[in-house]
Formats: structure tokens, C-alpha cells, sequence
């Protein structure tokens, strides 16, 4: 049990470690002038793991941006998490697609396994407390 819980504590601060660590670059990206990205266009094809991880940072950052704040704290947390952890579901699959680490591999189902069990009691404590 207390490794059980070791291991998800471990996958969401790699969740949140991913997603704050994407800030900086989505932020920086987002400021360039149109034409002007310098970014490495590396691995941007239409099936690449890059496409990929862009694609669920962007359904993350929209689905974050969507619930309106309300002053409490409670549920502002949770509307905010669910697609938090949403995003983390979508990045831990890209990983299983394209990635070649069976250690990240491993991670990743694990980060799936629990996001997911995140997301299922975040969604019933918003049902017993009045929705998002």
C-alpha cells in the first residue's frame, strides 16, 4: 500500500513536473513573431511524437483555461486538475506510442493508471458538492 501510494505521488509530480516545465517554452513560442520561429523543427511531421505532445499540451492548456474560477478554492482546484490530469493521460500515451524506454514505458502506464483514478474521485467529489 505505501508503495502504492509512493507511486502515484511520483506520477503526478511528473505530471505537474512536465507541465510546468512546458510553461516556459509554450510561453516563449507563443511571443515569437509570426514567420520568426526559431524553434528546432526536429521530428514535427504529422505522425511524430512532437505533433503528439503539442496536440495534447494544447487539448491540456485549452481544457485548463475553460473552467471559470469561482472563488473557492475546493472546486476551482478540482475543475482545473481534471483537464490537468487529462493532458497528463494524453502525454503518458504518446510515450507508450513513440517512446523506447521501458522504464518511461513503465511510467507511463503507471502515470495512466493513476490520473486516471484521480480524475474518477475528482469527478465524484464534484458531483457530491455541487459540480464544477
Amino acid at each position: 500500500m505505501q508503495s502504492s501510494t509512493a507511486l502515484r505521488a511520483a506520477s503526478v509530480f511528473a505530471c505537474m513536473t512536465l507541465a510546468i516545465a512546458a510553461l516556459p517554452a509554450n510561453a516563449q513560442q507563443n511571443a515569437s513573431t509570426p514567420g520568426m520561429n526559431m524553434s528546432s523543427s526536429a521530428d514535427t511531421g504529422s505522425g511524430s511524437s512532437t505533433a503528439a505532445f503539442k496536440e495534447a499540451d494544447e487539448r491540456m492548456m485549452k481544457g485548463m483555461s475553460a473552467p471559470p474560477y469561482t472563488g473557492d478554492a475546493d472546486k476551482d482546484f478540482v475543475s482545473h486538475m481534471i483537464p490537468h490530469h487529462q493532458g497528463a493521460i494524453e502525454m503518458a500515451k504518446v510515450e507508450l506510442k513513440y517512446g523506447k524506454d521501458p522504464e518511461l514505458k513503465r511510467l507511463a502506464r503507471n502515470i495512466i493508471n493513476a490520473q486516471h483514478d484521480e480524475i474518477g474521485f475528482m469527478q465524484r467529489w464534484q458531483a457530491k458538492h455541487g459540480g464544477k
